[in-house]
C-alpha cells in the first residue's frame, strides 16, 4: 500500500474519563506497551511499531450507545482487532474488563465494548 506524500497516519486517538483506565484496558489487552504518559494522555505502541493507540481524557465524556438509537450518542469510530481464536480473544477481553455487545452482525466477529462504552471488533483471521 503506498503512502501519500508526506503524510503518515502515527496514531489514533480515543476520548474516555479516565485515560488510565482504558489505556491500561487496551495495554494489556493488545499486549502493548505505554511509549507516553501525561496525566490526560496516554501513548501506546506495538513493540513492532506501526499506528499507536492514544487516550485522552474528555471531561464531558458521554459513553457512545451501539448500535445506538435515535437520540443515543453515537460512536464515533471502532477498532478491528484480528485476532487467532475468537473464543480465547473474547475471554481475554471480558476478563479485562469489556463485555460482549447484545447485538453481534456477523459470526466471525464479536463486538465488544470496551471500558469506556466504545464498540470494537475482534475478528477471526483467515
Amino acid at each position: 500500500m503506498a503512502e501519500a506524500r508526506g503524510l503518515t497516519l502515527t496514531t489514533v486517538n480515543i476520548s474516555a474519563s479516565d485515560p488510565g483506565v482504558l489505556a491500561r484496558f487496551y495495554q494489556q489487552l493488545l499486549d502493548w506497551e505505554i511509549k507516553a504518559e501525561e496525566p490526560d494522555w496516554i501513548l501506546l505502541k506495538a513493540a513492532d511499531g506501526g499506528v499507536g493507540l492514544a487516550v485522552q481524557r474528555e471531561e464531558n465524556y458521554i459513553r457512545p450507545r451501539w448500535p445506538a438509537g435515535p437520540s443515543d450518542q453515537q460512536m464515533m469510530m471502532h477498532l478491528e482487532i484480528r485476532v487467532d481464536d475468537l473464543e480465547r480473544a473474547g475471554a481475554k477481553a471480558a476478563a479485562l474488563g469489556a463485555t460482549l455487545a447484545d447485538h453481534q452482525p456477523q459470526e466471525d466477529v464479536r463486538v465488544y465494548i470496551d471500558p469506556a462504552g466504545h464498540p470494537f471488533c475482534l475478528w477471526l483471521a483467515d
